[in-house]
């Protein structure tokens, strides 16, 4: 008799972190190695933050706390809600957990049944589709290409929506290809959910603060409000505020749903760290003008790295609306043999070439559901942005 779960036979390992780790591994054997697969800013977590979970462990604050958030840090969340979505959440339709990705497995485990649909727009987040097979549902994959510009259309949601659609899980600006959806974009979609009350949204607003001049963020039920009572509005500080090791993230939606992953949480890990908590509630209620300077450090990084990805053979790089990805194609690179002597059949051939003939790491576009692409992080140094893409250039130019 088997020991392990089937459960497992259902997801894959996160191929963003494997990439993550090879990268790591080939710099700990001495190699020269630009690793651009980790999805983190690379900013330091501002020293006002520091500072709060300091204050906080020298109060003691080190105790179990409520299952879904300390009420300090709920106030904190419904401020924020308010303040920049115009959305009013109470202290019991709010959810603290540990980090995003618990606060979507959470409400997915607790709404799931088997073989209940979640529509999901590709390219899509690595761990969408894996956490709706572990929920016991089915993903529904609705592609959004190049050519709409990684959105996808009204008509396409329409046509995949069933009877057993439970959720659309919607990313804007998005990982990993940066792209958003405006305000108009987004009130033809919801106009479409609204002719179907049966479907839930989850909206993954991670990347709400880091946008660009040109694009203004919005939420679904900011644009819809008959939404409301249907709507998991899902958002952290992990990316905006570089904390992606605090691990917290938050949601905001209806109490019974709240209250159903509350149940959830109280049996797997009870409350987030207690001192992150407090650091993130000087996250939300703090300073903030120096987003302002973060986000004007990735447009300059955006632009560079479009530049030089543009200007190598067989890659189209759109320019993104926001996060810290770009996306590029890289169709006129398929069928080409590299340098070392790899025949570039798909996305991943070309990664693992790059990587093993020029240090590059970069994620792999099947990943994400959508080839053949590849994902570039550019959450990290100029200069490592300028030599990562005079390689990639050269590994293109020597490809046959």
């Amino acid at each position: 008799m088997a020991f392990l779960s089937a459960t497992l036979d259902r997801i894959q390992p996160s191929p963003t972190v494997a990439v993550t780790a090879k990268a790591r591994e080939m710099k700990a054997a001495g190699m020269d190695v630009i690793g651009l697969g980790a999805g983190e800013p690379d900013f330091d977590t501002p020293e006002h933050i520091k500072a709060a979970a300091r204050d906080a462990i020298d109060r003691g604050e080190t105790k179990y706390t409520a299952v879904d958030g300390i009420p300090e840090l709920k106030a904190a969340i419904a401020a924020k809600f308010l303040r920049d979505n115009g959305l009013r959440y109470g202290p019991e339709e709010i959810s603290v957990a540990t980090g995003g990705k618990q606060i979507l497995y959470n409400a997915l485990l607790a709404t799931l049944n088997p073989g209940d649909e979640v529509i999901i727009p590709a390219p899509y987040w690595v761990s969408y589709p894996d956490m709706v097979r572990l929920g016991g549902g089915v993903p529904v994959i609705v592609p959004g290409g190049i050519d709409t510009g990684f959105r996808i259309t009204p008509e396409a949601l329409e046509a995949a929506i069933t009877p057993r659609t439970k959720w659309l899980i919607f990313n804007s600006p998005s990982n990993p290809t940066g792209a958003g959806y405006s305000r108009d974009q987004l009130k033809a979609l919801t106009d479409v959910l609204m002719r179907h009350p049966h479907v839930w949204v989850m909206s993954d607003d991670m990347y709400e603060h880091i946008t660009y001049p040109g694009f203004t963020f919005c939420t679904p039920v900011e644009v819809e409000p008959g939404l409301r009572d249907r709507t998991l509005t899902v958002n952290g500080v992990s990316k905006s505020y570089a904390m992606t090791g605090w691990r917290i993230g938050y949601a905001g939606g209806p109490e019974h749903l709240i209250s159903a992953m509350r149940k959830l949480q109280s049996q797997s890990t009870t409350n987030p760290c207690s001192i992150s908590q407090w650091a993130a509630v000087e996250a939300l209620n703090g300073p903030q003008a120096f987003l302002a300077d973060w986000v004007e450090a990735f447009r300059r990084r955006r632009d560079l790295v479009v530049n030089g990805l543009n200007a190598a053979a067989g890659i189209d790089c759109p320019v993104p609306e926001g996060a810290f990805y770009v996306y590029p194609s890289i169709a006129g690179c398929i069928g080409k043999t590299s340098a070392g002597g790899t025949v570039i059949t798909d996305d991943e051939a070309f990664a693992t070439a790059l990587l093993e003939e020029t240090g590059v790491a970069v994620v792999f576009g099947a990943a994400f559901g959508l080839s053949p692409h590849f994902r570039v992080s550019y959450a990290t140094s100029d200069a490592a942005l300028e030599d990562a893409c005079r390689r990639i250039q050269g590994f293109c130019a020597g490809l046959t």
